[in-house]
């Protein structure tokens, strides 16, 4: 009866070792088979950035000369000229580089009023300053810079002489109103680097 007891334990302990000797352990994951391969990832293509230097030669240079020209004269003869006062002018000849037009000549330009001095008694003169503040060229108004006047004849001489012979006559003696004619012409600078597209250029 004890043989057949302990046969029959025996016989349960050898059965449960062969069990877990052949089931994986729990912390372990089971083996992927060579049916069910991973697949391989592809990166996706990324855009890269190509570095160009700019071409020189398709800038026109701050300080370049713009020849101007008055489209309306400047006058201290009516008194009525304003410092802060506005005035019309235009290029008077193409601006090119390497054979292309940059600025085309009749480009309008604007200048400002910065000193006015009417004539007066005892010989005074007129005077007219100016200066060049920018250029309208396409819908781009373009920086210039430069700076004019314009002096009228002091009457010191006459003055000098009125006083020495009949005092006063010299009170009444005047130089004369300073006058920037229509038509003038005018030196300015350009204020800016201007670039420009040859492609787009237009005759």
């Amino acid at each position: 009866m004890f043989d057949k007891v302990a046969f029959t334990v025996l016989l349960s302990v050898a059965s449960s070792a062969a069990i877990a000797q052949a089931a994986p352990p729990a912390d372990k994951p089971a083996e992927a088979t060579a049916a069910s391969p991973t697949p391989a990832v592809t990166a996706a293509p990324q855009a890269v950035a190509v570095i160009q230097t700019p071409k020189s030669e398709n800038i026109l240079r701050a300080g370049a000369e713009v020849p101007l020209i008055m489209r309306e004269e400047l006058t201290t003869k009516k008194k009525k000229l304003r410092v802060g006062q506005r005035f019309q002018m235009e290029v008077a000849s193409s601006i090119s580089v390497n054979g292309v037009v940059v600025v085309p000549g009749g480009t309008p330009a604007i200048g400002e009023i910065t000193e006015v001095r009417n004539k007066g008694m005892w010989g005074k003169s007129g005077y007219i300053g100016a200066r060049v503040i920018s250029m309208r060229l396409g819908d781009r108004t373009v920086r210039l810079t430069g700076s004019f006047d314009d002096k009228g004849v002091t009457g010191t001489g006459g003055v000098v002489a009125a006083v020495a012979f009949i005092p006063i006559a010299g009170f009444f003696t005047t130089g004369t109103s300073a006058v920037i004619p229509m038509g003038g012409a005018v030196k300015a600078f350009l204020d800016e680097d201007l670039a420009f597209d040859v492609a787009s250029a237009k005759p």
